[in-house]
């Protein structure tokens, strides 16, 4: 018998997938909007993501699938297939992105070779992985006790150290507010295709999405408000300069290197379980081993500075795909689980993926994802209802 995940567990998990240096970078691009628009755009973007990410983890502790085998409950198998495929996809890419981001970070403080420090981050992922979720809670609770003293400290240094001035600077040139929506909303949803690997377990599908979802979204939040005060505290948005500057030393490069393996650690757990939807051969630990040292090559060998173009990417991939997702399982009460392919289901992706690539260059007040996921979702219930009245 399965073991079932605790909320407190679940808690957990998403706080370490919250403390990421990736988040602190994204936090940056937000301190030409001054520290009160930006705080709004931080905190509207996230919210939409994480209740998104709620729904997400809810449907598959509710069914106890993960996260790619629910996809096959509104798209078919090869639905499901194709979904486990671009998530994998996006694993890896992540993977590179987080051990570039930890790697370049950690040299900026200790001159040492960002190559180096990448082969270091990306061995002890793969530690992680081998050890097992399960058998890695200890450490895991005590690496995520040392990433909370140690981001509380950094916090304290750029929110309390006298320059509280700064804080209300604001460029001409900033991001629109919508666009800075878009960009907070980004991250959440690019955790939609994992949650579910993680709350399926759950025996309190209500408690364990909830938890799961809110700690993701108040440590992001606040990887985000660091980001963005250290830059304008700072006047600096290179992460190591910045951390170099706050003077923390040893206690920065622990930052980077805890936060960097404690977050991919999960994107390559989740490569292997997503791995599973499309074939029982390599087994899922064999997986995401191959992804970790996929990343590790790409971090040493590929440029990876900006993300941006990534993470809306992910958000034109994804969001509409959950917007189906929710309007099938919520309301519809769908499951195409049985059938080889839901070609109308799969147009209307289509349809919602173009949509979104196209938003990009529209400005709503409330980013791209609401909108679109709004028009999806309407499509998605009007075409499930016309159909059940056809039969």
């Amino acid at each position: 018998m399965k073991t079932k995940s605790t909320e407190i567990n679940m808690a957990l998990i998403w706080f370490g997938a919250g403390v990421s240096i990736a988040e602190i970078i994204t936090g940056t691009y937000f301190a030409p909007l001054g520290f009160s628009r930006g705080l709004a755009a931080i905190l509207a973007g996230h919210l939409i993501g994480c209740a998104l990410l709620f729904l997400a983890g809810f449907i598959g502790s509710k069914s106890q699938k993960s996260s790619m085998e629910t996809t096959k409950m509104s798209f078919g198998i090869l639905g499901g297939k194709f979904f486990a495929l671009l998530n994998i996809m996006q694993l890896a890419g992540w993977t590179g992105i987080m051990i570039y981001d930890g790697a370049l970070s950690v040299n900026g403080i200790f001159e040492t070779g960002a190559w180096m420090w990448s082969i270091i981050i990306g061995l002890l992922i793969a530690a992680w992985i081998a050890l097992g979720i399960k058998n890695v809670s200890r450490l895991n609770i005590a690496a995520l006790s040392a990433l909370f003293i140690l981001t509380v400290v950094l916090c304290r240094i750029i929110f309390f150290s006298g320059n509280g001035s700064a804080l209300t600077s604001e460029s001409q040139d900033a991001m629109s507010f919508g666009a800075a929506v878009e960009l907070a909303a980004a991250m959440p949803i690019s955790w939609l295709p994992l949650i579910s690997d993680y709350t399926k377990e759950s025996k309190r599908p209500l408690a364990s999405s909830l938890a799961s979802s809110a700690v993701y979204g108040i440590t992001s939040c606040w990887m985000y408000l660091i980001g963005m005060g250290a830059a304008i505290f700072t006047s600096e948005t290179d992460i190591s300069l910045i951390l170099l500057k706050s003077g923390l030393g040893w206690a920065a490069l622990a930052i980077v290197v805890l936060s960097t393996v404690t977050t991919t650690f999960l994107d390559a757990f989740s490569a292997g379980i997503s791995f599973e939807s499309i074939s029982l051969r390599p087994k899922a630990k064999t997986v995401s081993l191959i992804v970790t040292a996929l990343g590790t090559a790409g971090a040493v060998i590929l440029p990876m500075e900006n993300i941006t173009g990534f993470l809306y990417l992910i958000g034109s991939v994804f969001a509409p795909m959950i917007a189906i997702q929710i309007a099938d399982f919520f309301v519809l009460k769908n499951d195409s689980s049985a059938q080889k392919l839901d070609i109308a289901k799969a147009v209307i992706w289509a349809a919602g993926f173009v949509l979104y690539r196209i938003s990009l260059g529209w400005n709503f007040f409330l980013g791209n994802t609401l909108p679109v996921m709004l028009a999806v979702f309407a499509v998605t219930l009007v075409y499930g209802k016309a159909k059940r009245r056809a039969l």
